[in-house]
């Protein structure tokens, strides 16, 4: 069973509007739709209530705040067991520095997405997250030395 949602044209119309700018307030979003400011409030509540839109966030310049490094890290886990990856996922979720943990397969157990100033703030992550956790059996970083696309937009 799905839990996708049916969204209609004014729903995708929405949808994209937000994920391309999600400051406007809603008469101006409204404007950008073509409907009335009442049916885009109501609209953009039923979305978020539906867990459609998760969250509004600001996207900040990495290189502004001076976290220059992206690293994308693979990581191998001695034991695998559910409660283990479990243990792993929470102590990641605890690192402001990583961005993003996925769970894949095949090959290694997670694939991080990790942003730091500099190769001495990642070096103190990669002890505080993997060398200091007795579970990580391999860890290999790949660092970014350009970005060259960058986008949270999702096709609807």
């Amino acid at each position: 069973m799905s839990d996708q949602l049916l969204l209609d044209e004014l729903d995708r119309r929405i949808l994209n509007a937000l994920q391309a700018d999600a400051s406007h307030t809603n008469a101006e979003l409204a404007e950008l739709v073509h409907v009335s400011p009442p049916t885009c409030l109501r609209r953009v509540k039923q979305l978020t209530d539906n867990g459609v839109i998760e969250r509004q966030v600001a996207i900040v310049s990495p290189d502004k705040l001076g976290a220059r490094l992206t690293a994308i890290v693979e990581i191998t886990l001695d034991v695998q067991a559910a409660e283990r990856m479990e243990e792993f996922e929470r102590l990641v979720a605890l690192e402001p520095a990583a961005l993003q943990c996925y769970r894949v397969t095949p090959g290694p157990d997670f694939v991080l997405v990790v942003q730091v100033a500099d190769m001495p703030a990642y070096h103190e992550l990669a002890h505080r997250l993997f060398t200091a956790h007795a579970n990580v059996r391999n860890v290999k970083a790949y660092f970014s030395t350009h970005r060259s696309k960058f986008d949270t937009r999702i096709t609807v």
